[in-house]
């Protein structure tokens, strides 16, 4: 069967509508369903499955790293959000607000929260009041209100789901520690689990968290050519601590204010699984957070046996792997193509030949790999083949970034860049002016990403105005 046979009619090409194609694989994959409310979605079972998968491999990475999970309110009184003057003026135009309870008007406003940092400082303010209670390192899984103009599912909603940690520090270069520690460790979810390279490195000054003193991203590449903000990590310094008069005791007897960490990923993770792996025939999962990692097909499943061994074999499998049989009276194609929209990593055939020959077929969705199995050591056979789908996976997106990666040294060379090779990343040198940050984006499409660790010596002059240059900037169009 050739890679590119199209299986599943109902899908609109990725190449004739690409926000057609997503959108329809996020429908006929059953992750969604659009809700009464404008702008918010229904994740369904299939997504949300999806989505608690991704909670648990984090939540255990966080708790590893000694964070502790705790819940705020969902409601911000007005005063308490003005406290942070830059914080609230950068949510300003995405809060929601609730003015009445039941009948009667709110004598204050209360915001339903964009985010948290306000209602952590009030509680930090009230629990600290020695170094012996730092740090405090807390993480919150929770959904937060955004009022966006435009929503696509998954991407940008106005509710969504997300964790967001909050931590505190007795020293700045401990909080500076934390917000890179947990950027890596997005980064190696991300890379690792889910699949996708993602690039690290720091927002410039004018696309930095409202509120922050430092923000840092991982950025990631979508079959389009257009970046994805995947997960962000905030250095807050001790702005808040002073608006929120949180202090300290010090060894010293003194009094101090502590410093402030934030950081979130969110449900759009789902969406860059979607526009990373995806293919014109449904969902390409990662084994890491497919719901179902292998599903088995029996052939000829009338025939005398075929249940059974289909059936034995998914309880040899089950101790290690989330494994499905679909013993339907749908035929096997229907069921090919189910398997291949849901993405399930790895499908299993079995039939009476195969039976007889202490066989299976294995079948990888991201390649269409076909291999001959013994079922003698089977476990290891399927545990092998989930980690050569997660490395091709990986090495597929990687190819797609890498080719889609332009180095440049001019706007003309930005603008015949992504004109030629369609959208992707480029890397060129800037000054650090704000105003040749705007112009490159004026001029060319693409915006600035980020700063990345990673520096590369493109130029010694700014791509914009000619300059001494002082970092390598990532640029693009993005979501």
């Amino acid at each position: 069967m050739a890679n590119d046979k199209k299986m599943v009619d109902q899908i609109t090409s990725m190449d004739e509508d690409f926000a057609k194609w997503y959108t329809d694989i996020c429908k006929k994959a059953d992750l969604i369903d659009y809700s009464s409310v404008k702008g918010c979605m229904i994740i369904r079972p299939y997504g949300y499955a999806i989505w608690e998968l991704i909670q648990k491999n984090l939540d255990g990475r966080f708790k590893e790293t000694g964070h502790e999970n705790v819940y705020m309110p969902m409601f911000i009184p007005e005063s308490l959000l003005n406290k942070e003057k830059e914080h609230v003026e950068g949510f300003a135009p995405e809060v929601a607000w609730v003015t009445h309870g039941g009948s009667e008007p709110l004598q204050e406003r209360l915001c339903v929260r964009p985010t948290s940092e306000t209602l952590f400082c009030e509680h930090y303010a009230n629990i600290i009041k020695s170094y012996r209670d730092l740090p405090k390192l807390y993480n919150q899984w929770c959904s937060v209100v955004r009022w966006e103009k435009t929503t696509r599912p998954f991407l940008r909603s106005r509710e969504f789901l997300w964790q967001e940690g909050h931590t505190m520090h007795a020293t700045a270069e401990e909080a500076e520690e934390e917000t890179i520690r947990m950027l890596n460790i997005y980064a190696d979810f991300h890379e690792k689990d889910l699949a996708i390279p993602v690039i690290k490195g720091r927002k410039t000054e004018s696309d930095k968290f409202a509120g922050a003193e430092a923000t840092y991203a991982i950025e990631a590449l979508m079959h389009d050519g257009k970046a994805l903000q995947a997960g962000t990590s905030h250095y807050f310094g001790d702005g808040f601590a002073k608006a929120f008069d949180i202090k300290y005791t010090d060894r010293d007897n003194k009094l101090k204010y502590p410093h402030q960490t934030s950081w979130g990923v969110t449900t759009r993770m789902i969406g860059g699984i979607i526009m990373t792996h995806a293919d014109n025939n449904g969902l390409v999962l990662p084994p890491a957070v497919a719901p179902v990692q292998v599903v088995i097909i029996p052939v000829q499943q009338h025939k005398e046996g075929v249940l059974e061994a289909a059936n034995a074999l998914a309880d040899r499998l089950r101790s290690r792997f989330r494994v499905k049989v679909d013993a339907s009276d749908n035929s096997p194609g229907w069921k090919f193509s189910e398997y291949e929209m849901k993405g399930v990593p790895l499908r299993i055939e079995i039939g009476p030949r195969d039976i007889a020959e202490g066989k299976c077929v294995s079948v990888k969705r991201y390649n269409r790999e076909k291999n001959f199995e013994s079922l003698e050591n089977i476990e290891e056979t399927v545990a092998r083949r989930l980690d050569e789908i997660r490395d091709g996976m990986y090495e597929k997106a990687l190819e797609n970034r890498q080719r889609r990666t332009y180095d440049c040294t001019t706007l003309d060379e930005i603008r015949d860049s992504i004109k030629n090779g369609g959208d992707g990343l480029v890397m060129a040198m800037w000054c650090g002016d704000e105003e040749c940050e705007d112009r490159v984006k004026a001029e060319t499409g693409v915006g600035s990403r980020c700063i990345p660790f990673e520096q590369k010596h493109i130029s010694d002059k700014c791509v914009c105005c000619g300059k001494p240059a002082k970092h390598m900037v990532c640029w693009a169009i993005a979501y």
